[in-house]
């Protein structure tokens, strides 16, 4: 057996145990396999392959159905449809209090107050769904909308935005051959002159060129009705079976229905109050756009309007016409209706022809006015349920659900609450002929865990639509005002029996888009998505990181990076390694890498990297700590990123020459001449300030002490570092002064041919220059060379400098 048919189906296959053998024919009682064997038994060789039982089948029918039998005998076909216990609530899904539970699915949202979704007939499966302010939308089968309105009636609908205003855009119904005609008609409320309030139903056109938009230009005025006062303006249109256009207006307004001696409703001479029905294919000979029916029960009295099918009704909202059962077509054509009460009862209805159901004599089941309900003569026509105001104070009317994808709601009529929120059904009774009330509820959290499935809704429930698949929807908001865009329309599922796959399948005919789609976004919180966690952090903890692309960080043992470490860049490992392992390792020779797992990195880098493993070094060590690497004293170095040495550092240079020249005079030097030839040739490196070494003199102590130098030689001082003169004593300050001695030559040679440029040669040389600017040029050759800022104020530059040459030979 199927799902459809019973949901104990793997009981019937002893299929409940995946451990248990598949079976190929489903347990059958012994007296019913008995019977099936001895009248059906040459149809096994087309339900089995299974040689044990085809030879079973062959020679004896008690073996066979030992061998298909149940352990179980509750579980064996016939006795589970026998047994009350597991059939009663056969398929489906009731809590403890018997409640059924249906779930929901979101199929439009951001309407502002949706008073109704209807479909065309005409088989392309469209919805079309009215906001009160006067726009008609078109929803395609796949969820998506039309960008441009279908019909917009803005600006001749009367509404405002009070809160529960109950007049506008209020009815919309598509001819039974709209497919062919394209003809539609419509609901609304109007201000005519400023003053009086009306009510008008007009018949209009789809448009020749695009059957998404309606003509504007197209509408016909069929009918207007005065309306009194701005509440109970009915609005439901719709076609019946027959081929008519029913009409449902309200009783005219206030409370108690107070006009005449009897009220709106129960005069036939008024169309107020009423179940109208018109002929819209033709016209009538006194002038009318319609005609009327020929069975109208109204039709031959001359004191009432021939257009009244019914009457006793206050203020009918919401009306749907039963498709009738699949199979059996029972109860095809029956009119439902939800009365909204006055002040105890609200009520549905079944629309029959010349009914009168006892407004204002009755509300509900009661009487309201006691005069009017002992009238013998009202034959009042008493609503199939009732319920006061306690559970609910303004009734919604619905369907009688005839689809195909949930089997266990067919026939049951289902309807809601307008204030309170509650969706509501009836069940009927066809031996009795009456109808019984059935709890639906949202299911929980169990029940409606599938996909694209919710268990909540918005509390004022406005209307219920029907699909051309008949499948049920309602609509609600969670403010209802005319411009609140809180409207979402939702679709009912049962989860508990779905159709068999490919049962319910049809295809629509193709819509022809001309304008552009607006795709739909869910807005509600589906149940599985209710309880997921969430896939990534609160944006308060996200974790910016600094690190170089394909580091990975450990979020466990590094911490958070602060704010001002955000500004450092990530270093590129690509291209520096080479260059961080001969600064970090200068002994190493230059194709050998350092292990960053056996070597820390220097604490400078850890400080400005924290929160980041990484496994080199920077490429800028800070300037107090430059290391030298192990080059070649003629490598030389890059004057580009040499600093410029300042005007009070060169002053100090001379003020010291002077004295190392007298010593120079005075005593020998100890240094062997090889040297200071070596000296003169090379050219002048950089001094560190704080020692004064050259790269000769390092590589003279690496011999005699077996110490490596590896201090790098700056040009003068740094900025805000002291300079000491050297003691004339220690020897190894010797060669500094042989090598100013050069400075000093060179310097009288440039002061003898002042505007002559310089001359390059390999030696050391410095190039005395009058003061230009403020930036002085560097040399970008590998040669240093040295200017002085002299300002040029005096025109005898020449006289200048010899005066400064005998100063410094005296």
């Amino acid at each position: 057996m199927c799902q459809e048919c019973s949901p104990y189906a793997a009981h019937l296959f002893d299929a409940e145990d995946p451990y248990t053998p598949v079976r190929h024919i489903p347990g059958l009682c012994s007296a019913y396999c008995l019977e099936f064997h001895s009248k059906c038994h040459f149809v096994v060789k087309y339900l089995t392959n299974s040689r044990t039982l085809l030879e079973a089948c062959e020679k004896d029918g008690l073996h066979f159905c030992n061998i298909i039998d149940l352990p179980d005998q509750d579980y064996c076909f016939p006795n589970v449809l026998r047994n009350n216990d597991l059939y009663s609530n056969l398929g489906k899904v009731e809590d403890p209090k018997g409640c059924l539970q249906l779930c929901l699915m979101e199929v439009a949202n951001g309407l502002r107050n949706p008073v109704l979704m209807v479909h065309s007939g005409d088989d392309t499966h469209r919805m079309f769904v009215a906001e009160q302010v006067g726009f008609v939308w078109v929803y395609l089968r796949d969820g998506s909308r039309i960008e441009k309105p279908f019909l917009d009636m803005s600006g001749e609908v009367l509404t405002t935005q009070w809160l529960g205003d109950e007049r506008g855009f209020l009815g919309l119904a598509f001819h039974p051959k709209y497919k062919y005609n394209g003809r539609f008609f419509i609901y609304y409320s109007i201000l005519v002159n400023g003053m009086l309030e009306k009510v008008r139903i007009s018949e209009m056109k789809v448009s020749a060129h695009d059957m998404n938009l309606a003509d504007p230009h197209s509408e016909r005025i069929l009918l207007e009705i005065d309306e009194p006062a701005a509440n109970h303006n009915g609005g439901q249109i719709l076609f019946g079976l027959d081929g008519y256009l029913y009409i449902f207006t309200g009783d005219g307004g206030k409370a108690g229905d107070p006009f005449g001696k009897f009220g709106n409703s129960q005069n036939r001479s008024a169309l107020l109050g009423k179940a109208l029905r018109i002929d819209v294919d033709g016209s009538s000979e006194d002038g009318k756009p319609y005609k009327i029916p020929p069975d109208n029960p109204f039709i031959r009295e001359p004191n009432a309007k021939p257009e009244v099918f019914a009457y006793g009704v206050r203020n009918m909202w919401r009306c749907s016409v039963d498709r009738g059962d699949q199979v059996t077509q029972y109860g095809r054509g029956r009119i439902f209706c939800g009365d909204v009460g006055q002040n105890r009862y609200e009520e549905i209805d079944i629309i029959v022809k010349g009914g009168n159901y006892g407004w204002r004599a009755k509300e509900g089941f009661e009487c309201f006015d006691v005069k009017l309900c002992q009238n013998s003569s009202l034959d009042d026509i008493l609503p199939i349920f009732a319920y006061g105001h306690h559970v609910g104070k303004s009734v919604t009317g619905g369907y009688v659900y005839r689809g195909c994808e949930s089997p266990n709601l067919n026939g049951l009529y289902i309807f809601g609450d307008f204030m309170k929120g509650r969706l509501m059904a009836l069940e009927e009774d066809k031996e009795a002929g009456s109808w019984k009330e059935k709890n639906v509820c949202m299911g929980d959290t169990k029940t409606c865990s599938f996909p694209g499935l919710i268990n909540q809704h918005h509390k004022f429930i406005i209307s219920f639509a029907e699909d051309e698949a008949g499948e049920l929807y309602f609509l609600a908001t969670s403010y209802p005002s005319t411009m609140s865009p809180f409207g979402t329309v939702y679709k009912f599922v049962d989860p508990s029996r779905r159709a068999p796959p490919g049962k319910c399948k049809f295809k629509p005919l193709p819509v022809k888009v001309m304008g552009k789609k607006v795709p739909f976004v869910p807005r509600e919180l589906t149940v599985l998505g209710i309880d997921v966690t969430p896939t990534r952090p609160p944006l308060e903890k996200i974790i910016i990181p600094t690190k170089p692309s394909g580091t990975r960080q450990s979020s466990k043992n590094k911490p958070a990076t602060s704010a001002p470490e955000k500004k450092h860049r990530a270093i590129d490992v690509t291209n520096t390694r080479p260059l961080i392992e001969k600064i970090i390792n200068p002994t190493k020779p230059s194709g050998t890498r350092q292990s960053s797992r056996t070597q820390p990195a220097s604490s400078a880098p850890e400080k400005i990297h924290r929160g980041i493993q990484v496994d080199f070094t920077p490429t800028r060590p800070p300037l107090e700590k430059i290391l030298t690497a192990t080059e070649p004293l003629d490598t030389r170095q890059s004057t580009r990123t040499k600093p410029i040495t300042s005007v009070p550092q060169k002053k100090h240079l001379r003020q010291n020459s002077r004295a190392k020249l007298y010593q120079r005079k005075t005593k020998k030097t100890t240094q062997p001449k090889e040297k200071q030839r070596n000296a003169r040739t090379k050219e002048v490196k950089k001094v560190a300030s704080h020692s004064r070494k050259s790269k000769l003199q390092s590589k003279q102590e690496s011999k005699d002490t077996g110490k490596l130098s590896h201090k790098l030689s700056v040009k003068g001082p740094r900025s805000g570092q002291k300079t000491t003169p050297p003691k004339p004593t220690k020897p190894e300050k010797e060669t500094k002064q042989s090598v100013l001695v050069q400075k000093t030559k060179k310097a009288e040679k440039d002061i003898k041919k002042p505007s002559s440029k310089p001359k390059e040669n390999n030696k050391s040389k410095v190039n005395i220059k009058p003061k230009v600017n403020k930036n002085p040029k560097v040399n970008n050759k590998p040669k240093v060379t040295v200017s002085r800022k002299i300002q040029d104020n005096s025109k005898n530059i020449t006289n200048i400098y010899q005066s400064k040459k005998r100063e410094l030979f005296e």
